[in-house]
């Protein structure tokens, strides 16, 4: 029995691809990653099942266009998933290979366009796997810079986005009371 194009045990006549594209911020835009996503389709000759798109943070585990695209994963609706680059699908190394384990499992190959990976070889999983080891690096890097800009920012009395100084505690009060 085949099921849009697919056979019913998950094994495909064709190569059949998602498309993940994440920005952190609404401020950012996905259609550059998109784009270079389905350009890479048409020159391999790769159809795309369907985009998926999300505007949040990397960190965040669980997301409402990825968590759609693993649920059409578990139904066997593509074969390949296809990003920009492998922080597009997240910056945890653990979370990351449970991910891959679980693409495996189910036959499905990753392909990370402007990276290079492609996990249908030996070269591209071992890349997948230590770009997924740096990915966690830069995030626990950028936490660690957070986290000292705000202690730093806290020391010099600032907090915020207006910088603007803090107010004493108690200074109304005793302005108040001194009248």
């Amino acid at each position: 029995m085949i099921i849009f194009g697919i056979k019913s045990r998950g094994i495909f006549n064709f190569m059949k691809a998602a498309i993940y594209c994440r920005v952190s911020t609404e401020e950012q835009h996905a259609e550059k990653q998109e784009y270079l996503c389905q350009e890479h389709c048409k020159r391999n000759g790769i159809d795309v099942f369907k985009v998926y798109t999300d505007v949040i943070s990397g960190t965040t585990t669980s997301r409402e266009g990825f968590n759609q695209m693993l649920t059409d994963m578990r139904l066997y609706r593509f074969n390949t998933i296809i990003c920009t680059k492998l922080d597009r699908v997240g910056r945890s190394l653990s979370h990351l290979l449970s991910l891959f384990d679980e693409f495996k499992k189910k036959g499905v190959e990753f392909i990370a366009v402007t990276q290079n990976i492609d996990t249908s070889t030996s070269s591209g999983k071992l890349q997948m796997q230590m770009l997924a080891a740096f990915a966690e690096f830069e995030r626990n890097m950028i936490s660690e810079r957070t986290k000292e800009g705000m202690k730093r920012a806290k020391n010099v009395g600032k907090r915020g986005t207006d910088k603007k100084e803090r107010k004493k505690r108690g200074g109304l009060r005793k302005a108040q009371f001194a009248l």
